[in-house]
C-alpha cells in the first residue's frame, strides 16, 4: 500500500499510525502488523492495519505505514462496512476570505472523484486513496503531488512546466482561500462525506444528492450486473400466461409480473368467509379496508449490488386517507431489502399542511404515512427537514422521532464523534436530550407535516376529524 513520498501537513492530515496506536492502547482493539515493500527504497518497512468505526458513521480499516530505513510514511483509509444503497455527490460552496470552511473535514472513499469545476481540476478514485482530510489538506495534497516531477518536467518541456505553475498558483490560492472556488465529492459507493457544522440544521454552502448507480459503475465496484434483457424462457412463460389472463383486471402490468395470494392462508379465502358470514352490505365495507386478494410480483434490479431481485405490490385502501401502493423489495445475493409507500389516484389540485399537537404518551401512538414530498418541522425543536428526507414511511409518531434521531446521528457522525469540537459535542448534547423529552413526552410539542402533494397522513383520536382539537389540516394552493 505504500505510495511516493509525499510531504506532510500535520495541522492538516491526521496521523492515521498514532491515532491507530492511541486507539488500541485505550480499547485493546487488535492492531495487525504486516512486513511490507516501501516503494521508494526497495527496503522492507511496516505497515499496520486497524478495523475500527468511525462513531455514528461507517466501520473502517485504517492503514500505515512506515519505513525505518528512508522515513517514508503514508496513511490510508478503506470501508470494510456494506456498499450504500444510492451513489452520493456533495457540492460545497468555499467562499474567499472564510479559512472556517476550508477547515471542514472530508472523508473521501478510494472510488470517490475530487472536483473542482472553476480550474476543471479532478483528483481521480486511484490519486489520494481513502483520506481523511479537511478541504485544505486534499487541495494541499494535490499541490506537492503536482510539484514532486516539476524539475524533470522544466528539462523535457518548459512551457508545460510553465503552464502547470500558473496553474498551481491558481490552485493554491484556492487551498488558502483567497479565491472562491467550488469543492465537489461523486462517490458510486455513498461512502464519501462532507462536514455539516450547522446539524442538524441544513447547510447553505452545502448541498447532498443521491443517485442510483449505472450498471458501469457497478461493475468498477465489483458486482455483477446483469442485463434484464436476458429472460429465461421456462419462467417468462408461465409468468406471461398469468399477465395475459389478467389483463382485463389489471392495467399496466410489467413483463413477467405473477399474482400470489396474500397472507399465510390467502385472502381469497378469507374473503370468502367475510362474505358468508355477513349482510353484503357489511361484507362491501370490510372488503374495502381488508388485505388486497392478490399480490403482484415482478423482476427488478437490487438498489445495492445490481443483479437480478424480485418486488411485490399491492394496491390498498388506507381508512380516512387513500388507495396507496405498497411495494417491498428483497435481493436473495446481498441480502438487501427496501419498502416503500406510494400514493394511488390522481394528483390532488392543493397540497396539505397538517399540525399535530402532542400532549400526552397516547398520541405517540398515531399512525402516520410521510410521503418523499413531505417535510417535517417541530418548532420546538427548531428542526425542519426538507422533502425527500428519510424518504416515505409508513410508521407512529414516536417512530418517525426515532428516525429522526438515528438518521441525524449517522449522517453527522463528524459533530458528536470523539473529534469533534466541544461546542459541536454540547449543543448536539443538547439537542438530543431535548428531544428525548418529546419522545416521553415531559413537554408539549407539535409536529408538522407539509406535502405539496397531500399524499401524507396522521390518524385521529377519533372517527369524527374534527371532533380531534389536536389536529388540524390546511389547503396549500
Amino acid at each position: 500500500m505504500a505510495a511516493p513520498a509525499t510531504e506532510h501537513h500535520n495541522n492538516m492530515i491526521a496521523d492515521v499510525g498514532d491515532a491507530a496506536e492511541a486507539l488500541t492502547a485505550d480499547d485493546g482493539a487488535p492492531l495487525h502488523q504486516i512486513e511490507s515493500l516501501c516503494m521508494r527504497c526497495g527496503e522492507n518497512g511496516m505497515t499496520r492495519l486497524l478495523l475500527t468505526r468511525i462513531p455514528h458513521f461507517r466501520e473502517v480499516v485504517l492503514m500505515a505505514f512506515e519505513c525505518p530505513h528512508c522515513n517514508e510514511r503514508n496513511n490510508e483509509v478503506q470501508f470494510a462496512g456494506q456498499l450504500q444503497p444510492q451513489g452520493c455527490a456533495f457540492t460545497l460552496t468555499v467562499p474567499a476570505g472564510e479559512p472556517e470552511v476550508l477547515n471542514r473535514q472530508v472523508v473521501k472513499s478510494d472510488v470517490a472523484t475530487i472536483k473542482v469545476p472553476e480550474l476543471e481540476f479532478e483528483v481521480p478514485p486511484q490519486s489520494q486513496r481513502g483520506t481523511l482530510s479537511t478541504i485544505e489538506g486534499v487541495l494541499s495534497k494535490a499541490v506537492d503531488e503536482l510539484r514532486t516531477l516539476q524539475e524533470e518536467r522544466r528539462k523535457a518541456d518548459p512551457s508545460i512546466a510553465e503552464a502547470i505553475d500558473a496553474f498551481l498558483m491558481k490552485l493554491n490560492a484556492c487551498a488558502k482561500g483567497e479565491q472562491a472556488f467550488t469543492f465537489v465529492i461523486d462517490d458510486p459507493s455513498g461512502n464519501s462525506y462532507i462536514e455539516n457544522p450547522y446539524a442538524p440544521n441544513s447547510d447553505p454552502l452545502l448541498s447532498t444528492e443521491y443517485y442510483d448507480r449505472t450498471s458501469e459503475q457497478q461493475e468498477a465496484l465489483g458486482f455483477l450486473a446483469q442485463s434484464t434483457s436476458s429472460t429465461e424462457p421456462s419462467e417468462a412463460i408461465p409468468e406471461a400466461r398469468a399477465a395475459a389472463s389478467d389483463h382485463k383486471r389489471v392495467k399496466y402490468a410489467p413483463a413477467g409480473t405473477t399474482r400470489l395470494p396474500h397472507g399465510s392462508v390467502g385472502a381469497i379465502a378469507a374473503h370468502q368467509a367475510i362474505a358468508h358470514g355477513n349482510s353484503p352490505e357489511i361484507a362491501e365495507a370490510l372488503f374495502k379496508y381488508s388485505a388486497p386478494e392478490e399480490v403482484m410480483t415482478f423482476p427488478s434490479t437490487c438498489g445495492a449490488c445490481g443483479v437480478k431481485a424480485e418486488t411485490r405490490m399491492f394496491v390498498t385502501n388506507i381508512p380516512y386517507f387513500k388507495e396507496v401502493i405498497v411495494m417491498a423489495s428483497s435481493c436473495d445475493v446481498c441480502g438487501y431489502k427496501n419498502s416503500e409507500l406510494k400514493p394511488g389516484g390522481r394528483i390532488p389540485e392543493k397540497g396539505k399542511k397538517i399540525r399535530l399537537v402532542i400532549k400526552s404518551v397516547r398520541d405517540l401512538s398515531r399512525d402516520v404515512i410521510k410521503s418523499d414530498t413531505a417535510s417535517v418541522e417541530i418548532p420546538e425543536l427548531e428542526l425542519q427537514l426538507s422533502p425527500g428526507t428519510l424518504g416515505g414511511l409508513v410508521t407512529t409518531v414516536e417512530g418517525l422521532l426515532s428516525n429522526i434521531s438515528e438518521s441525524l446521528k449517522r449522517v453527522h457522525g463528524f459533530s458528536i464523534g470523539d473529534s469533534a469540537e466541544a461546542w459541536k459535542k454540547n449543543r448536539w448534547q443538547e439537542f438530543d436530550s431535548h428531544l428525548q423529552k418529546l419522545l416521553k413526552v415531559e413537554e408539549e410539542f407539535t409536529l408538522i407535516l407539509d406535502d405539496a402533494l397531500a399524499n401524507s397522513f396522521i390518524a385521529p383520536a377519533t372517527d369524527d376529524f374534527e371532533a380531534d382539537s389536536q389536529l388540524s389540516f390546511l389547503c396549500l394552493f
